[in-house]
């Protein structure tokens, strides 16, 4: 049966059509609630409310075809309220180098997505959210906005401050900026 289909079944309260919605995007969920909140516990607790929001709120979803954009905009709220919620923060400890690898190699990929993650992480989550929907899930930013409950033009100066602060972080001491593939932000 198709998304509409289930979707319909769903908010007339068949449970099976509902655990069938989520099974084809818990994945991708917890994905993007791993990237938004940089801890699988609670990328877990997020995906969780979410989906008991979801299976909650899903009558009143009054057009169907966007199921997909509305559970991601309850992700993202949820993930926020948890970091809302959060009362204390836990204490990252950054490690230095000793050395340099003198010669390139497959761990390059290795170091570029860490620093890459380094950076993501020094993101607001509300901002981090905007990157991972537009690059993670590659929801056009028109979307996002709609899923966020943003003006787009607000949604496009976050992403583009994301971006700034994104290649500022990359950057090394001397001002170069390190190796990142382009387009990958996650």
């Amino acid at each position: 049966m198709d998304q509409r289909g289930l979707v319909g079944r769903a908010q007339r309260g068949d449970h099976d059509a509902f655990a069938l919605l989520a099974g084809a995007t818990i994945a991708r969920l917890d994905a993007a609630a791993r990237l938004i909140l940089r801890d699988h516990d609670l990328a877990r607790d997020a995906v969780q409310e979410a989906m008991v929001r979801a299976w909650r709120d899903l009558p009143t979803l009054r057009d169907v075809d966007r199921f997909d954009a509305w559970l991601h905009r309850l992700l993202v709220n949820a993930c926020l309220d948890l970091v809302r919620r959060r009362k204390r923060h836990l204490a990252e400890i950054e490690l230095t180098p000793l050395h340099s690898p003198a010669v390139a190699d497959f761990s390059g990929s290795v170091v570029d997505r860490d620093l890459l993650d380094h950076a993501l992480r020094a993101l607001a989550p509300d901002r981090r959210a905007v990157v991972v929907l537009h690059y993670y899930l590659g929801m056009p930013l028109p979307e996002v906005a709609k899923c966020l409950g943003l003006n787009l033009g607000t949604a496009k100066s976050r992403l583009h401050r994301s971006l700034r602060d994104l290649r500022s972080s990359v950057t090394v001491g001397d001002g170069t900026a390190e190796r990142v593939p382009e387009g990958r932000f996650a």
